[in-house]
């Protein structure tokens, strides 16, 4: 990093400050467009081969712009390091695959992001790895459901979409206590809004695509971690392949200099737009962490630093009032995506977490009316209104 800025204890400075030695004094960093990087001579590149002394060697190894952004990460999330990766779910791939052998178990809470549920329930069987799921409304069960050969425990929070909060500081004594790794997808706070290292957490991972970028411009992930931990999971993505491209990490490092105005505006907007949609009589209930009526909401004020972006409501109408309303609205997106200065709503039981059964769906909260919103940084009025709007036309 530039020898001319050391770490402040202030987020929003380090987001904007944090950044690599340039050779030609430049104010905003460049992209990296390269293949590989020439040695300066054979010794150097045999010693670098050895990891001997660091360097970058081959862009599906490092870049720049790939270092930039994982050495912010690692400041603003309090881990030692870290490795970019091409997507989300490479991220989660990487940060279990690395560890997890013929054998192994996983124990999980149960209300995952579908693409995690379909690594652990149909990809990690095919090599022997067994996982079971937990209950977070249990948290008195989680210690029996550990098992001789269980190697991680792995959960997001909150989680996508029921925004279930999961007290990490309980399960950061827990994981120690039995001596297993504690991975913790961090993608609905981002490191704004909680870090959960400083809770215990081994790994922390997240899909950069969704409020690191926060613009639905990139694709991209991060492992951070323990060094000793990140070792492993560096080689094990050197010689797979899940690299980052050098210019969605210039991306997603600029992007981590706005993060924090963003994320006071997504949640400043989400608490207003859940607040309101309380009153509405069409609406079975709304989950919001910093609402009152979050069944954890104690835990998230004590957790978290602000509530996030996501709002997500139960319609009275079930799954076709749930259509209707998508189809209803004017302004805000209906996509797959999240974490967007646009805002985004989108239908979980037909969408993201489709291939689940519809048990499975209703053990993670996943009813059939339930709407998820991103919400955006349009002006708050016109978010409320569109969405106002489109429950009122859905009604049949």
């Amino acid at each position: 990093m530039s020898s001319s800025f050391s770490p402040s204890e202030h987020f929003e400075t380090n987001a904007v400050r944090l950044q690599q030695d340039r050779a030609e004094r430049e104010h905003s960093v460049p992209i990296y467009l390269t293949s590989s990087f020439v040695f300066e001579d054979a010794e150097q590149a045999r010693a670098m081969f050895a990891d001997e002394i660091p360097g970058n060697i081959y862009t599906r190894f490092s870049n720049p712009n790939n270092s930039e952004f994982i050495q912010k990460l690692c400041v603003l999330e309090g881990t030692e390091d870290g490795i970019a990766t091409a997507s989300g779910m490479a991220a989660m791939w990487s940060s279990l695959a690395a560890f997890l052998r013929s054998g192994d178990h996983v124990l999980a809470s149960r209300s995952l992001f579908g693409s995690t549920h379909q690594i652990l329930t149909t990809l990690l069987p095919r090599w022997g790895i067994t996982h079971t799921y937990a209950d977070i409304a249990q948290p008195e069960s989680w210690e029996s459901l550990l098992q001789p050969n269980t190697k991680m425990i792995f959960v997001e929070t909150p989680s996508n979409p029921a925004l279930d909060i999961i007290d990490l500081e309980w399960l950061g004594n827990l994981a120690k206590k039995h001596n297993v790794l504690l991975n913790v997808d961090n993608c609905f706070a981002t490191p704004y809004l909680q870090n959960p290292a400083c809770y215990g957490a081994d790994l922390v991972t997240h899909s950069a695509t969704k409020f690191i970028d926060g613009q639905g411009r990139a694709i991209g992930g991060a492992v951070l971690g323990r060094a000793d931990l990140i070792k492993e999971v560096r080689f094990f993505a050197r010689h797979t392949g899940p690299s980052l491209s050098p210019f969605n990490g210039w991306i997603l490092s600029k992007s981590l200099e706005t993060l924090a105005v963003r994320m006071e505006r997504h949640c400043q907007t989400a608490l207003a737009l859940a607040e309101r949609l309380q009153s509405n009589p069409h609406i079975a209930y709304v989950k919001y962490p910093f609402l009152p009526t979050h069944p954890q909401y104690a835990l998230a004020r004590r957790q978290m630093r602000l509530g996030g972006g996501i709002v997500t409501f139960e319609l009275k109408g079930g799954i076709e009032q749930g259509k209707r309303f998508l189809n209803a609205l004017s302004m805000i997106s209906h996509t797959a995506n999240l974490g967007d200065t646009r805002t985004i709503a989108t239908h979980p039981a037909s969408t993201t977490h489709s291939k689940l059964k519809e048990e499975e769906r209703l053990a993670v909260g996943i009813t059939p009316g339930l709407i998820r919103v991103s919400v955006g940084l349009e002006h708050p009025e016109d978010i409320l209104r569109d969405i106002e709007r489109a429950i009122t036309a859905s009604i049949s």
